[in-house]
């Protein structure tokens, strides 16, 4: 054995190299030992052990509650001081912050905002939407992972999300702001066995979903913006952007990607006076994973209705919360600007427009301004 690895008082845990590989993994506990075959890169077992290391360090510095030594931290973990101060300075990097006082050691003072997979899914009630989940540190964009992901094989229902996008992206390729900022940013994979023609209206489900999570999460009167915009007051909550790829008969697959404000603290200068978090709302930080799960139960529920039929009552609730019911509106049309009346939404979700002279049209998409809201 050309190397060994303590991981916790009498646990330790040996590597066999074999060429380039390490073969085999052997771990001793007192008398036993558990021999794994596998086939996975040295450095990758040494990222595992460190990313376990680092969570038992932070396991420790909460169930103390106050500052404890390096010395005590090495004992209990049996790793050198030395090792216990380069994994503090990692966690540090990942955005923990931890108080480090010379003769009283280290305690932990504020947690990053990650996601905690375990405590989302312990909070799942569904039945297709989010059976499974991907989560991300960083990705280009979750809608294009989620193609990705489509396209190799991904089931019906997965979704995927991330911290930051650097290539987040809304409707008419505008970029969507998703940096490490506490907004929640995710894509959901659907795989309908219907025609394209029957899904047109799902954005709006989806926003029908957003809204009422929201709503029952914090009490805010959070509104929907025909098509796809969630609005706290005059300002913008959450955005979706739906993409499909389909034949003349048959879906593909459908990606909605969804991007809330949850705890962010700031816009960039172009946006700011538009836009809003729930965290500037309240007054208080949100629980992102304990969110999350509202929201895909809430998703789980309306998509899974929507691909039957929403019921009258959904629809009728949908244009209690629709805020460009009654408001004056501007539809791009080939270029060309029509006014009217947003009167109505219909059972598919189109938006009914009432001209000057009472002539109703149906608006199925496009660029759509409403008067009061940015």
């Amino acid at each position: 054995m050309s190397s060994l690895i303590r991981m916790h008082k009498n646990l330790l845990v040996f590597f066999a190299p074999v060429t380039q590989q390490w073969d085999g993994l052997v771990i001793f506990c007192s008398s036993s030992y558990l021999l794994i075959d596998i086939k996975i890169p040295h450095q990758e077992i040494l990222t595992e052990v460190i990313y376990i290391m680092k969570g038992k360090i932070i396991s420790l510095l909460k169930e103390n509650g106050g500052y404890m030594s390096g010395e005590k931290i090495s004992e209990e973990l049996g790793i050198t001081r030395s090792a216990v101060w380069k994994h503090i300075n990692s966690l540090k990097e990942d955005g923990y912050e931890i108080d480090s006082v010379r003769n009283k050691g280290y305690m932990l003072t504020a947690e990053p905002d990650h996601l905690d997979e375990e405590k989302i899914r312990s909070k799942l009630d569904v039945s297709a939407i989010g059976k499974r989940l991907v989560i991300l540190k960083t990705v280009d964009s979750t809608n294009e992972e989620a193609k990705r992901l489509a396209r190799s094989g991904g089931q019906h229902g997965l979704i995927v999300t991330s911290d930051s996008q650097t290539n987040g992206k809304g409707r008419f390729s505008r970029k969507w702001s998703s940096g490490p900022d506490g907004g929640l940013y995710f894509s959901i994979l659907l795989k309908p066995d219907l025609p394209p023609s029957d899904i047109a209206s799902i954005t709006l489900s989806a926003g029908y979903a957003v809204c009422l999570a929201v709503r029952e999460y914090t009490g805010l009167e959070a509104a929907i913006k025909w098509p796809n915009d969630i609005i706290l007051g005059s300002k913008k909550l959450c955005g979706i952007l739906t993409e499909m790829a389909a034949q003349s008969d048959r879906i593909d697959y459908v990606i909605i990607g969804i991007g809330i404000n949850v705890n962010n603290q700031s816009f960039p200068e172009e946006i700011a006076h538009k836009a809003i978090s729930m965290r500037m709302a309240l007054g208080r930080p949100i629980d992102r994973s304990d969110f999350f799960a509202c929201v895909i139960n809430k998703l789980d529920r309306v998509i899974g209705d929507f691909l039957i039929s929403l019921s009258i009552d959904d629809i009728a609730h949908f244009k209690t919360l629709c805020a460009t019911m009654n408001r004056t509106v501007t539809i791009v049309r080939a270029g060309q600007e029509i006014t009217g009346t947003a009167c109505d939404v219909s059972p598919g979700g189109e938006l009914i427009v009432r001209l000057e002279g009472g002539k109703e049209i149906t608006v199925t998409s496009g660029e759509v301004t409403v008067q009061g809201i940015y």
